[in-house]
Formats: structure tokens, sequence, C-alpha cells
């Protein structure tokens, strides 16, 4: 007996049947599935053009938002820059206050508003000139009142007139502008045998003669130079050495009187001048004097017998 399982015509055409419309119902899942990926990446397409939409949105929201913070940082910057500089001014000027602060403790000089307006009316250097006292001439300058004149008329008024006092800004050929200057010829040999004839300092010139400091030192080494040069030329005022029969007239006027100096024909003495320190050390140590604790300038005169000066 056979034993294979044989088919009928229905049998086999319900499996054909049934394999038709499984072959079918497979077509319309392939065909759903199909649907569905395209559902699909039509879904993904559109939620990436969104997502591309938004990132634009986003790239151009954060554009403009870094354009407003440079926007704001160059402002911020512009702003910070006006403040520094508005610091730096600042400083400069509090930093000149302080530095002027400091110098107004320090300063130990006169200055135009602390002393008399005008150097040529009402200062204690005209009321003693228009004294023209003798006394008070010698004890403040050396001289009486025609030794003044004298010196003045022998050349120290022409030079003081005539010559430019020596300046840093101005050269030496320079026409002097009398109008400009704060004494004439008169006060400034007032000033120049004031400062020679006393140890005083330079505060009490510029007191007497309503001058500031400066002016007093530039105006001192200017007479000093004309003084010099005038006396030079003045003959009574010249060291000379005795000449010829002026040695016997000399020691007969002292044997006159002291008959046991025979041969003397004049007399020698020493003179401490006291002068002011000086800022140079050389000089300080040169001047200063340790048995009398001060500065002098030790000179040896010699004498006539008339009491005229014969050589230092």
């Amino acid at each position: 007996m056979d034993n294979r399982i044989s088919y009928t015509e229905d049998q086999w055409t319900g499996n054909e049947y049934h394999k038709g419309e499984r072959e079918q119902g497979g077509d319309d899942v392939e065909e759903s599935e199909a649907e569905e990926d395209l559902n699909d990446f039509e879904e993904q397409e559109i939620r990436m053009v969104d997502e591309e939409a938004d990132e634009y949105e986003e790239f151009f929201a954060w554009q403009a938002m870094v354009e407003l913070r440079c926007q704001r940082s160059d402002d911020e910057r512009r702003q910070e820059a006006i403040a520094i500089a508005g610091l730096v001014v600042y400083g400069l000027g509090e930093a000149e206050r302080l530095c002027a602060e400091r110098r107004r403790e320090r300063r130990l000089y006169l200055v135009r508003d602390d002393l008399l307006e005008n150097p040529r009316e009402g200062t204690p250097w005209q009321a003693l000139n228009s004294s023209k006292n003798d006394r008070a001439f010698i004890t403040t300058m050396g001289f009486d009142v025609a030794t003044f004149d004298l010196i003045l008329s022998s050349g120290f008024e022409e030079r003081w007139n005539s010559m430019p006092i020596p300046r840093a800004d101005a050269p030496s050929t320079a026409a002097p502008r009398l109008s400009r200057r704060s004494l004439d010829a008169r006060g400034a040999l007032g000033l120049i045998l004031h400062h020679l004839n006393s140890t005083m300092h330079d505060v009490s010139l510029c007191e007497i003669f309503a001058l500031i400091p400066s002016t007093v030192t530039r105006y001192i080494q200017f007479s000093l130079q004309i003084l010099l040069i005038t006396l030079w030329e003045m003959h009574i005022t010249r060291v000379e050495w005795p000449q010829g029969d002026e040695f016997q007239e000399h020691n007969a006027r002292i044997c006159a009187r002291h008959p046991l100096l025979t041969g003397a024909f004049g007399s020698m003495d020493g003179l401490n001048l006291p002068v002011q320190q000086s800022r140079e050390q050389e000089i300080e140590n040169a001047t200063f004097n340790g048995w009398l604790q001060g500065h002098f300038i030790s000179s040896v005169f010699a004498f006539d017998s008339r009491g005229m000066f014969i050589c230092d």
C-alpha cells in the first residue's frame, strides 16, 4: 500500500488558493510597509527641514546676539577708555597739587607776594637812601655818603646803565632794559655794599630791597663785577707800594711819634672777615676757623703812616 499522501484536485486547488491569498496578503503588507517607510521618510525630511530652519533661526539669533555684544563691548571699551583717561588727567592734577603742597611745606624762601610791591618805592633801602645820613651809611655799608656817591660817579652807574645783566635766556650783546630792572644804579651799589659789609643772609636783603631771591643773587653777581672794575680804575682805591722818597716821608712821620722805629714806613695787621658757610666742601673747609669756630677769610693788610692801604 502506498503510504504517500495524495491530494485531491479540490485540496490542491484550495492549497493554491490559500497560497495565493498568502502571497497577495504579503504584497499588501509590503505595500503598507513601503507606505509607512515613505511616510516616515517624509516626516523625517520635514523634521530635518524644520530642524534646519530652527538651526538657521538659532544661527541668525546667535549672530545678532554676537553683534549686539560686540557693539556693547565697543561701547564699554570706549567708556572704559574715557574713564581711564579721566582718571589719568585727575591723577596728574592731584600729583601736581600734592607736589605744590610739598614744595610749599619745604619752601624756605620768599616769593613776590611776601614782599613789598615795588622795590623802588617805600622799601627800607629807599628810606635809608633818602636819609643821606653818614652814620647810617657807614653802619650798613661801610662808607659815608660822599664816598658812596664817589664810587657811583666813578664808573659804577655808567656800567650799570650800559651793560646787560648776564642771563641764560638772553644774549650777552642785548641792550639793557633799565625800565625792567627792579633797582637803579644807586640801589644796586647799596645792595652789593650791604652784602659785603655784613654776614646777613640773602633773605634779609630780600626784605630790605623787596627783591625775590633769584633777583638778589643775579644782581649781587653782576654788581660785584662792575664794582671791582670801578675800584680798579679809581686812583684813590688802588693798592700800590710806596715809590722813591715816599719811604722817607713815611719813616719821618713814624719816627716823629715813635723815635725808636727807625726805617719803618708802615704797619701790618691781620683781619678775619666773617663769611657765610659755602655749600662747596672745598671752600667751606678753606674758610673754617677751628679756633674761632666759624667761617672767615683771613687777610693781612699793610698800611702806610697815614693809615692808607699799601697792599693786602
